[in-house]
């Protein structure tokens, strides 16, 4: 009967965990969703580069903010740190800072779309814990 219970305890931890970083990463995929509806909503290319930044940023300090918990493991660190470092390029090429093209005004719509699939794709290939993950979401949602 012991025995039963503790696979039962580990079964479930492993689902609610799996649960857990689906849920964590749905959210962050739902932020951008979001963003890139509210990019192309607007008629004004100036507000288009302004939501873009605004958000952009805000999900850095999100990412900056975590990396900075005890809560996160050394691994989730450094994959926060790349998916930061990916954050901040597409803010450069937005702005034209730091050796990039600035995004014409004509094009941030294709631009807001890029970003997402890209997070998205970032999403898919770094693996975070399901706490990194939830600290995410609650940070993204107090930020805003």
């Amino acid at each position: 009967m012991f025995k039963r219970m503790v696979l039962g305890v580990f079964v479930l931890t492993f689902v609610l965990a799996y649960a857990g970083i689906a849920m964590g990463q749905e959210r962050v995929q739902g932020y951008f969703n979001d963003t890139v509806c509210k990019v192309k909503a607007t008629d004004d290319p100036s507000q288009k580069r302004e939501i873009l930044n605004i958000e952009l940023q805000r999900m850095s300090k999100a990412l900056e903010r975590v990396e900075n918990s005890s809560l996160v493991s050394e691994a989730d660190r450094e994959n926060m740190g790349h998916f930061r470092t990916s954050i901040q390029e597409k803010t450069d090429e937005l702005a034209g800072n730091n050796g990039y093209e600035r995004v014409p005004d004509d094009q941030l719509d294709t631009f807001s779309d890029y970003v997402m699939q890209d997070m998205e794709q970032a999403d898919k290939t770094i693996t975070m814990g399901v706490v990194t993950a939830l600290l995410i979401v609650i940070l993204i949602i107090l930020v805003t």
